[in-house]
């Protein structure tokens, strides 16, 4: 079956508003239509996944890779051209094409086990102590502000500040700097690209520095172990990697989980029963993260070339075609998840696609579950009273294209 004769229809824009504004039904929509369709990410075409084996397949094949420069057939010029629409200036755009997610074979796993002693799961566990500590300190500070009655804005008073302190800490980055990653992770999640060249040169110069620091006095965090290995053997890590990777866990390691918390405090509040449930029994709160997870707020994950030609879900997938998962798609497919919209806390969901899988699997996703369920517990026994304060209908979602989530949540305390 030739691609042409499945997918009659226009390539659908993913970036478009009306995608962005309702994920969920047109989604749905367009995992029912085909398992693979015709779309476009700023001008440039793609295949689109929308079923769950099928982007399964994607993500674990290792036929589909994420470095465009390794596939003959591909075109680098549409990647060019996709970051050149982004504004990023050749100088530090080898903080995108280098950083450890864009690698296949052996540069990513070279990479990957240098930082992946930081995410053992020794590593994570050892930190729930201090997880606990900053969400302890964190509710004390919005059961202050909200003594009166006035409303606090949970995302910016927790669902921010708690996976910031979490992956600076582990990293390295000192506390008096995170309001400054704050401020550039949101230009970057937004991607507001007028303001993206003077923010990624801040990060770099910023991250250099850091590096220096911990060069003068070494401290029990990532930064000053990857030091050590670069100094143990030169040729395993040099400098401008070692910037691009922490550039990557400091901006991947907080944001995803930002909203991972905002959008399941508000998804608990539309599913009172299934927030029964957790209070009823706090060991569901392990399993409850990851189903929280499978519905959102990752759409989709970043392209895949398909390295020869190949049939993907009765399409002909032509080599070097850029093919993008959609995870969104996936994790309501129903050929997969009985009744696969609604929130069931019971239901597990270990097998999500919520954070790829894989050789690209997120290597921070254990941290992730641990924050989120240390933290989304803390929040409601600090405050059986939790209620929004605003209608529904009233809070601002940030349309970024491939997350869905909650800009402000307005929240009473008691």
């Amino acid at each position: 079956m030739t691609a042409a004769a499945e997918n009659p229809a226009a390539p659908i824009d993913l970036l478009s508003p009306d995608l962005n504004a309702d994920p969920f039904a047109q989604y749905a929509r367009m995992r029912e239509q085909s398992p693979i369709l015709a779309g476009t990410v700023m001008g440039s075409p793609m295949w689109l996944v929308t079923r769950y084996d099928d982007v399964r397949q994607v993500l674990t094949d290792p036929r589909f890779v994420t470095d465009v420069a390794s596939v003959t057939g591909a075109d680098p010029d549409a990647q060019h051209a996709i970051l050149k629409q982004l504004n990023i200036p050749s100088d530090v755009v080898d903080l995108i094409e280098k950083a450890m997610m864009n690698l296949d074979g052996a540069a990513h796993t070279r990479l990957r086990a240098l930082v992946s002693r930081a995410f053992t799961a020794r590593r994570v566990a050892e930190m729930r102590p201090r997880i606990e500590e900053i969400t302890a300190r964190l509710l004390d500070g919005m059961a202050e502000a909200g003594r009166d009655g006035t409303p606090v804005d949970l995302v910016k008073a927790y669902c921010y500040p708690v996976p910031i302190a979490v992956i600076c800490e582990l990293v390295g980055i000192d506390e008096d700097d995170r309001p400054q990653w704050h401020a550039w992770g949101r230009v970057l999640s937004l991607m507001q690209v007028e303001h993206l060249p003077v923010i990624l040169r801040e990060c770099a110069d910023h991250v250099t520095e850091v590096i220096a620091r911990r060069r003068a006095e070494p401290r029990d965090d990532l930064i000053s172990a990857l030091i050590e290995v670069q100094e143990d053997n030169g040729d395993r890590l040099t400098d401008r990697e070692m910037v691009t990777l922490v550039f990557t866990l400091v901006t991947a390691g907080h944001e995803s989980t930002t909203y991972l918390l905002g959008n399941s405090v508000l998804a608990l509040f539309e599913n009172p029963d299934q927030l029964a449930l957790l209070r009823a029994d706090p060991s569901r709160w392990q399993p409850a993260v990851r189903e929280l997870m499978r519905l959102g707020p990752s759409q989709f994950a970043q392209p895949r070339y398909a390295a020869r030609e190949m049939e993907l879900g009765g399409v002909k997938i032509p080599a070097g075609s850029a093919v993008t998962p959609l995870l969104l798609a996936a994790n309501t497919d129903p050929r997969k998840y009985d009744a696969p919209e609604r929130l069931d806390v019971g239901r597990g969901a270990g097998n999500h696609l919520g954070f790829g899988m894989g050789p690209h699997y997120c290597l921070g996703a254990p941290l992730a579950y641990l924050e989120a369920e240390v933290s989304l517990r803390a929040l409601f026994d600090r405050f059986p009273d939790l209620s929004l304060a605003v209608p529904r209908e009233e809070l601002p979602w940030a349309l970024r294209p491939g997350f869905t989530r909650v800009e402000e949540l307005p929240l009473r305390l008691t």
